[in-house]
């Protein structure tokens, strides 16, 4: 097999792979998509637009390998590693993110729980509670007090923060707020005291949780590292003793060692993903008119 010929059945296998994970990912977050299509979405947990960088990135790791090892499989493998390991093996910067964002959310509310003593009502505590609303949800706060600067009905105001939150602490948060909007606020104090220490005990548990679940990721690097380093000293010291990949049924083999490989990887991610997306809120949806607010 020609260099040429390498390279090119490796960027076509890679960029195939790609494009039927990209297309799904896409169908999968359409509104209105088929139901089956929710089973990708067990395998793969980002719901975000696809980074054109990295999928060049990850295109171009299908090629290298391609022409080094002159392997489509190989090629197609590696592409797909280059996509899915790094959110397995890499820092897990969404647990950063959720874990911040649920503290500035209990913040917020010790903070309203404050403000409600001295306030002349829900809505004048809310607007003194933006001035200094924590950085993860201050842009979201400011947009709700704007909002009820605006003449916004209180109730409709917190279910469009409640979207935009999209965080389970966040609805229960709102769902005590609306209660209290709609005439029923006797002890909204102590109850976004409760609420405030809940979203508390949640962080130190959340914390304990991403502590163990840092071991599985130290054992999915050890084992990434050493089948990459396996396969590269191969390569360089003994050629030959890959050689039988060179055919059809050695091609064959490599496919299917990879995908228990892949298999693996997938269980490994769905064990470390984050199970706590139930939502009280999660099927209220804001006014129509919900546009952007500018500040």
């Amino acid at each position: 097999m020609t260099v040429p010929l390498a390279a090119l059945l490796g960027a076509g296998t890679a960029s195939g792979l790609l494009m039927v994970v990209w297309s799904l990912s896409r169908w999968d977050n359409e509104p209105g998509g088929s139901p089956g299509a929710s089973c990708l979405s067990r395998l793969v947990p980002a719901r975000r637009p696809v980074d054109r960088r990295r999928l060049a990135l990850c295109l171009a790791m299908g090629v290298a390998v391609g022409v080094v090892t002159r392997w489509p499989v190989a090629a197609a493998l590696s592409a797909a590693g280059a996509w899915m390991l790094p959110q397995i093996i890499g820092p897990d910067r969404d647990h950063a993110r959720r874990i911040a964002r649920i503290e500035a959310i209990a913040t917020w509310t010790e903070a309203l729980r404050d403000n409600l003593s001295g306030a002349a009502g829900l809505e004048q505590a809310i607007t003194a509670s933006a001035i200094e609303a924590p950085e993860p949800i201050r842009e979201e706060v400011t947009r709700l007090a704007v909002r009820l600067h605006r003449s916004w009905r209180a109730p409709d105001a917190l279910r469009a923060l409640a979207t935009e939150l999209a965080d389970p602490t966040a609805d229960l948060v709102v769902a005590g707020l609306v209660t209290a909007a709609r005439g029923n606020a006797g002890q909204l104090g102590d109850v976004l005291g409760e609420l405030s220490a809940s979203a508390r005990a949640k962080v130190a548990s959340r914390q304990r949780i991403a502590a163990a679940r840092k071991r599985n990721r130290t054992s999915a690097r050890v084992i990434v590292g050493a089948t990459v380093a396996m396969a590269g000293l191969l390569a360089v010291l003994n050629r030959g003793y890959l050689t039988p990949f060179d055919t059809a049924a050695g091609q064959l083999a490599l496919l299917a060692a990879g995908g228990c490989f892949a298999a693996a990887f997938a269980w490994l991610g769905r064990l470390m993903r984050d199970r706590d997306t139930a939502r009280v809120l999660a099927d209220v949806t804001a006014p129509a008119d919900t546009e952007a607010v500018t500040t």
